[in-house]
């Protein structure tokens, strides 16, 4: 049960830094293209992890074809999950996406189902109809301004097809999970995204190298914290806890965003928080407690009958 509250405190820290991303995305918008301000964090992120993952490449005595999973990986999931989002968000509405993404762990439950042969049982539809319930509440603003019209119908095709490469790429890790470390996971994505990003960026935005040392606090603020914050620390983690949760309990726990996101637009955007947020962003917690208690002490003891 330790090891449990750990690995959903851990999630609630990775959703609390997801939850910064779009701000991030912002603070960096005046100055940075969209594919620079994928490209540039992830590139950074690699070097890092680099010399880390060598040490874990000879321990584990790998071959280089073991990786080549993470090109699937990257090309069908992660980079249509961080492009397309970062992209679709320039011809649609912030309202637009925040609706788009409540369908995430529906369609990671799809994938789960396909891939994993995970289940929604009785106890996750309960805490996938509470959150609902709650996101609803949250989002009500974001409701009443979304625009689905065929003005935004190309940013809203391009964030929903990066949920769905969101959704198949953290289905699709949760199935190597065992085989390669958490570094090592973040690392492989990142390199084969890389790579496929750096032609983009030196076709559609090469004039980017020479604005960097014109960067203000607030664009290096935001790279930074994609870097360090979004890239780096949260994944690590994320990767660490989806080798101890069910790929579905991780997914109906994105809607924590949603409730993380309201004390920080009343604390850095001044927003003021109304009774009905408030009631949402309890019902979501109480979602979340009901994955965290009751769904995996079930998933446990499923997972120790399989071992005997």
């Amino acid at each position: 049960m330790k090891k449990g509250i750990i690995a959903w405190v851990t999630l609630l820290f990775c959703n609390l830094i997801w939850s910064f991303h779009f701000t991030s995305i912002k603070l960096t918008q005046d100055q940075v293209g969209p594919y620079f301000t994928v490209w540039a964090p992830m590139l950074l992120a690699t070097i890092f992890l680099f010399p880390f993952v060598v040490k874990d490449f000879r321990k584990g005595k790998k071959k280089l074809k073991d990786a080549l999973v993470f090109v699937q990986l990257g090309a069908l999931g992660a980079f249509p999950s961080q492009v397309f989002m970062t992209y679709g968000t320039q011809y649609s509405l912030a309202s637009n996406a925040a609706i788009l993404v409540l369908a995430l762990p529906v369609i990671t439950a799809v994938f789960a189902f396909l891939i994993l042969k995970e289940k929604m049982n009785k106890i996750r539809w309960a805490s996938f109809a509470i959150a609902i319930i709650g996101v609803v509440l949250c989002s009500t603003n974001d409701i009443r301004q979304v625009d689905l019209s065929s003005k935004y119908a190309l940013g809203n095709l391009l964030i929903f097809l990066a949920i769905v490469g969101n959704a198949y790429y953290n289905v699709g890790c949760k199935k190597v999970a065992d085989r390669f470390t958490e570094m090592e996971m973040v690392f492989y994505t990142y390199l084969v995204l890389v790579i496929m990003l750096t032609p983009m960026v030196l076709y559609y935005e090469p004039g980017m190298f020479a604005q960097v040392p014109h960067f203000t606090t607030k664009t290096w603020l935001g790279m930074v914290s994609l870097t360090l914050f979004h890239n780096f620390l949260s994944m690590l983690l994320f990767f660490k806890v989806l080798k101890f949760l069910d790929a579905t309990q991780v997914a109906l726990s994105n809607y924590m965003i949603t409730f993380l996101g309201l004390p920080i637009a009343a604390i850095f955007l001044g927003e003021t928080l109304s009774f009905q947020s408030v009631v949402g962003g309890v019902l979501v917690l109480i979602a979340t407690l009901i994955l965290t208690i009751v769904d995996h002490r079930q998933y446990k003891n499923n997972m120790l009958k399989l071992n005997t």
